[in-house]
């Protein structure tokens, strides 16, 4: 153990400093939609049905992602952010509870004031709340990452690096760098597009960040699959909802109709 920690201490001080986030260009404004959305496993097993609606106010867009999981629990993320110039965070509010939740929690973010407050439950069942005052920065991306890599220039070779809000135990500030990993293929009906595929890593720096690597506790990255065109689309994702949760499907859903009945 002492070793351990004697390898931890030493990379901290060889680890470079966090780098700098980038603010998001506004390339594709956002605006009024609603659209739906499946979280299923990777085995493909549907877990939670999704609505996405989005609606537009005084320079500020609303989104409110929920998602209503089959056996009653409840993901519900309400984002409020501008788009002048750069996306720019306004707050957050984020609710997770139910059986699919082992730590549920709710956490709200208010960008002016650097507020962040977690609510959460002890073992006992007993409220707990935190508030903590952060710098944040510009380019804080908590409930825009979808939004933001829809916008990053497909022709970008160089990494995109936003800063984020963690909350697995006391709100700390780290960064998703996002790269573009490779394309994939898929098709709609007889047609066949090509989806540009990123890859969002979690670098959570310092020592923390060290000692998260070298005890196997670094967080998986997720992929986001993005369709690049004139109006980019998003497509799917594959990541974890929460800290230590297991990896999850995002992925668009067309409405279902009953069949007519024979005349």
């Amino acid at each position: 153990m002492r070793r351990l920690l004697r390898a931890v201490v030493a990379a901290a001080f060889l680890a470079s400093h966090p780098v700098a986030g980038d603010e998001v260009a506004v390339r594709h404004a956002e605006g009024v939609l609603h659209g739906f959305l499946a979280l299923r496993d990777l085995s493909g097993r549907r877990l939670a049905d999704g609505d996405l609606v989005q609606t537009t106010r005084g320079g500020q867009v609303t989104a409110r992602l929920t998602f209503h999981f089959h056996d009653g629990s409840l993901q519900e993320e309400t984002t409020v952010f501008s788009q002048s110039g750069a996306f720019r965070l306004v707050k957050d509010h984020l609710v997770q509870r139910g059986p699919s939740f082992p730590k549920p929690q709710e956490t709200s973010i208010e960008v002016a004031g650097g507020e962040v407050t977690v609510r959460s439950r002890d073992s006992e069942g007993k409220e707990k709340v935190e508030s903590k005052h952060l710098d944040l920065p510009a380019d804080v991306g908590n409930g825009l990452m979808l939004t933001l890599i829809k916008n990053i220039d497909p022709r970008r070779a160089e990494p995109t690096t936003v800063s984020f809000v963690a909350v697995s135990s006391s709100p700390r500030l780290v960064h998703i760098v996002v790269t573009k990993d490779g394309e994939d293929t898929f098709a709609v009906g007889g047609s066949s597009r090509r989806a540009i595929r990123y890859r969002a890593h979690i670098d959570i720096g310092g020592v923390a960040g060290v000692a998260a690597k070298v005890l196997g506790k670094q967080p998986p990255d997720t992929l986001v699959w993005v369709l690049p065109s004139e109006a980019p689309a998003f497509l799917k994702s594959e990541g974890p909802l929460y800290a230590g949760g297991p990896i999850w499907r995002i992925e668009l859903a067309s409405p279902s109709w009953p069949e007519k009945a024979a005349k």
